[in-house]
């Protein structure tokens, strides 16, 4: 564990913000090394100029050359503002007992390192790996991973592989990892209106239009109070749950009440409770404002009437939903309410993919999880988003998400943490998941 801890400390002591392009050739560098160091052979795949680099690795199996397994991973990360709400500098990779501090400590560096390290372990106890494994361990996820079906249809030779382990997987709270089966899908979009050439008195309101009103007026037309996407077709390719992941669903553990007190709440969107919860979670589309600018918005007062407003809005999408069609409605919906004023920046967009529960490599990873945690937990499909649809499309290989990352370890926010227990069973059970298939 010692070392496990120190590679990681390493790997957080670099920085490696994909948003602003920092230290991220020293971090892709820095991961080839690590995959050497075992004996893992590794290179930096690029696109062109400009593009962050995928880290590749390969070791082929000695008693079992017939069967892959692919890790993927990525080495960037969130940008660590606000700085001063981090209780010791971003990127210390301090340890506090069983905790280790850092942007990346969990997502995803402290992940990555629990695939090495279970490598490492196999080619120190028999001199081999069960199956052939692969590496692919991207740059860009933390900004929607532009890329990666590009790289994946450039080098799909080299990517070729029978079952791919997701970057993370999540613990709860009673410490039962998740054994994730999809990820929803994701549309980024910027709605944006000018009103006038620039700023104004707000005296001027009676007679100068505000764009921060007709922004808000245009959003609330978008869902209800419930949650429900209110634009005509949204849901219309969507296929209903099965009666087996219905069932999965129902039987998937979700403490409410720790839920809600770990974020501060005390209900639900549209009032949600049990099973209805569990359900949006698992295969609810979401329209969310994740950002809204207009005006004066610092401390204290300024009577300003702002000459233009944006707003910033992720839509999660579930299997079936395209990308490009769910933006057409998008358009269609606005003009049809009367904002064809609006105009409409897409950033992103991702297809939401989910593997089968039947599969056989679910019955591995699960036992695998099982004998490493004790007990563990099958999800239909997380609640965030990955870019899991162009690998299941573009290798036809089935993905499953297992990791190390406790649920309420910070991610994304200050004072991010991995869980040094949870990085030791984690790595155990990746030894495990490869024993299995390669036996299977």
């Amino acid at each position: 564990m010692d070392e496990l801890i120190a590679d990681l400390q390493k790997l957080i002591r670099q920085p490696s913000v994909s948003a602003k392009n920092e230290g991220i050739e020293e971090c892709a560098s820095l991961v080839k090394k690590m995959l050497q160091k075992i004996g893992i052979k590794s290179e930096l795949l690029r696109l062109k100029k400009g593009v962050a680099p995928i880290v590749f690795g390969e070791i082929k199996s000695k008693q079992n050359p017939c069967k892959t397994l692919l890790f993927y991973n990525h080495y960037d990360v969130q940008p660590a503002e606000p700085f001063d709400l981090w209780d010791d500098p971003p990127f210390s990779g301090k340890r506090k007992g069983n905790k280790i501090f850092g942007r990346g400590a969990t997502d995803d560096k402290g992940e990555l390192i629990t695939r090495i390290k279970a490598v490492e372990a196999s080619l120190k106890t028999t001199g081999d790996v069960p199956c052939n494994i692969k590496f692919l361990i991207e740059g860009e996820e933390e900004t929607g991973s532009a890329h990666i079906e590009q790289y994946l249809k450039k080098f799909k030779k080299k990517f070729s592989c029978d079952g791919v382990i997701w970057e993370f997987g999540y613990v709860d709270a009673k410490n039962r990892p998740i054994v994730g089966l999809g990820m929803k899908g994701l549309l980024f979009v910027e709605l944006s209106v000018k009103e006038s050439i620039r700023d104004a008195h707000s005296s001027l309101a009676v007679v100068v239009k505000n764009p921060a009103w007709r922004l808000i007026q245009a959003v609330n037309t978008l869902r209800n109070d419930d949650g429900k996407i209110l634009i005509k077709d949204w849901y219309k390719e969507v296929t209903p749950l099965s009666k087996k992941d219905l069932q999965l669903i129902k039987n998937e553990p979700f403490d409410e009440k720790s839920f809600q007190k770990e974020f501060g709440i005390t209900s639900f969107v549209g009032n949600k409770k049990g099973i209805e919860a569990k359900k949006a979670l698992v295969a609810g589309a979401t329209c969310n404002i994740a950002g809204f600018v207009s005006g004066y918005t610092g401390e204290g007062a300024k009577t300003v009437l702002p000459g233009e407003a944006l707003v910033k809005i992720d839509f999660r999408l579930v299997p079936k939903m395209d990308p490009q069609k769910q933006v057409m409605r998008l358009k269609k919906h606005l003009k049809s309410k009367g904002f064809s004023d609006i105009k409409i920046k897409v950033f992103h967009g991702e297809a939401a993919a989910r593997t089968n529960s039947s599969e056989p490599f679910v019955q591995n990873v699960k036992e695998a999880a099982d004998k490493s945690y004790g007990k563990s937990i099958l999800n239909v499909s997380n609640a965030g988003t990955g870019p899991m649809f162009p690998f299941v499309e573009i290798l036809k290989a089935p993905c499953i998400s297992i990791g190390s990352t406790y649920m309420f370890s910070r991610i994304h926010s200050p004072n991010e943490f991995a869980r040094v227990d949870l990085l030791k069973k984690t790595t155990k059970c990746i030894c495990l998941i490869m024993e299995n298939f390669g036996k299977s």
